[in-house]
């Protein structure tokens, strides 16, 4: 196609992704060290270059960043749009969650959908290798401060965790006390024992390295067999039960993203080859409820409306799409989003190879992703292919479709929000005092694989949820080796428990 040549049936404001990047600076190899913007900007770079059009990123109406936590900018976005010279763009810039790729490819889209936006840049980068390099030597990086005046032109602020009373008042916030007590949850509904269910997830989480290894913007580019992602070893160390080193996201990279999203009616006026395009197709978002309050530890009502409403928009059905990335920090996460979207485990999971193989850039895992599946589905037209975002404590969620077919009724975007709130609400306490019953748990481990803490959530008599510690070896061995699902414990109300 030349330019100004768009065909009638193909809507001239269709949102189009023209150009993606992706860059790994090797510092484990000797690579210099480079502050996340500048990763950006070079990411933005190869995806200009992969447009065919020299000079697209100066035309940039907006450049919408994911959150950094390698470095803390207040707008990232200005940075790279002042690289790049596109001196007219606004920012757009979010505080934190994995879904916010997803989630700002979404808001793009829909701007270019109804008219207001012709050409955008999504980034993303973290330089999580070299800070913690540097903070191991005693040195901070001179890497670009921005002051207190500086911000974005639009800046999404939603909390990265839903959270609530009682599980703040046991400071149960970090993501690895926390995705155990859901994968603890769906063990004891899976019906398995312990050793088949561990066994479970190393199949599962080999998958996703399967195909890390044959991705070459994977940082980790090995195949693990079931068995190494299984086996505790000095490399392989327990983290947090039921979980090993390798069941877990890597932050420790050094990696960065881009993609060019533009109308179609603006990519052909520039003439930007069409075996270039792919089409976002339909996308939906949805928040869960706080940990604390939703009715099932095991499920995701916000996943499965959103998902479920992202594939209506386009159309189809999960069984017509070929292509898949499932958001993989964990292995609950992919298991409950499975679960939730009717999605066959056993498929392949992933175009990008997941966070603990391909890396897991903090929030900007979905934007390799984005990058994988627009490679993916260029190599095999007309086919479909699904993105799944999940930020916090599977808290918020972002979908999207994509496909080298234009969408025969647009670009269709809505919040699954009012069906996701439809779902029972569990009450919740702080300081209960009595007994209660183990609805699931996580033990926490120290670096030479030794357990020294266990968080319980229990319910108490009432049906309201409470959360409970013990750090008591014979508890902690107890709970590393049976299904505690029912167990009778005595809380004392200062948030600490005993087995009855």
């Amino acid at each position: 196609m030349s330019a100004n040549e768009l065909p009638k049936s193909v809507d001239p404001h269709l949102p189009v992704i023209v150009g993606v990047g992706q860059l790994l600076n090797r510092t484990d190899k000797g690579a210099d060290p480079l502050e996340p913007v500048k990763l950006m900007a070079e990411a933005a770079a190869i995806a200009e270059t992969d447009t065919g059009v020299t000079g697209l990123l100066k035309r940039a109406q907006v450049v919408a960043a994911a959150p950094t936590i390698s470095w803390r900018y207040r707008d990232p976005g200005a940075i790279v749009a002042e690289l790049h010279g596109a001196n007219e763009a606004k920012t757009w810039y979010a505080v934190v969650g994995g879904n916010t790729p997803q989630s700002m490819m979404n808001r793009i889209c829909s701007h270019i959908q109804a008219g207001e936006l012709e050409v955008a840049l999504l980034v993303g980068g973290e330089a999580g290798r070299a800070r913690k390099e540097a903070k191991r030597h005693g040195s901070k990086p001179s890497w670009t401060v921005q002051t207190d005046e500086v911000a974005p032109d639009w800046l999404d602020d939603s909390p990265f965790l839903m959270s609530d009373e009682a599980d703040m008042a046991r400071n149960l916030v970090v993501p690895l006390q926390l995705y155990p007590v859901f994968e603890n949850a769906i063990w004891h509904q899976s019906g398995r024992t312990l050793s088949e269910h561990v066994d479970f997830i190393g199949r599962l989480w080999s998958g996703y390295s399967q195909v890390a290894a044959t991705n070459p913007f994977a940082w980790k580019r090995k195949a693990y067999s079931p068995e190494q992602i299984v086996d505790v070893t000095s490399d392989n160390r327990m983290v947090a039960f039921p979980y090993r080193k390798r069941m877990v996201a890597n932050p420790s990279v050094d990696m960065a993203s881009a993609a060019i999203i533009c109308s179609a009616g603006k990519a052909a006026e520039l003439g930007i080859p069409t075996d270039r395009w792919v089409f976002v197709h339909s996308a939906s978002e949805a928040k869960d409820r706080s940990v604390s309050t939703r009715w099932d530890l095991a499920r995701s009502p916000a996943i499965a409306a959103a998902g479920h409403r992202t594939l209506e928009l386009a159309g189809v059905t999960i069984d017509d799409v070929t292509h898949l990335d499932v958001y993989s920090c964990y292995p609950s996460a992919v298991q409950v989003a499975t679960s939730e979207l009717g999605i066959d485990p056993s498929r392949q999971l992933t175009v990008y190879g997941g966070l603990p193989f391909a890396g897991g850039p903090w929030n900007n895992p979905v934007g390799h992703a984005i990058a994988a599946m627009t490679d993916v589905l260029r190599s095999d037209p007309g086919s479909l292919g699904l993105v799944t975002a999940n930020g916090g404590n599977i808290d918020k969620h972002a979908f999207g479709i994509y496909s080298t077919n234009p969408p025969a009724s647009g670009f269709r975007f809505t919040s699954a929000q009012e069906q996701a709130d439809e779902s029972p609400q569990r009450p919740s306490v702080v300081n209960h005092e009595g007994v209660a019953v183990i609805e699931s748990w996580s033990v926490m481990y120290d670096r030479h694989s030794e357990p020294t803490k266990a968080h319980i959530a229990a319910l108490t008599p009432e049906g309201e949820r409470t959360w409970a510690l013990n750090d008591d070896p014979d508890v902690l061995g107890l709970l590393t080796t049976t299904d505690a699902t029912g167990l009778t414990v005595q809380v004392d109300g200062r948030g600490n428990f005993g087995l009855v």
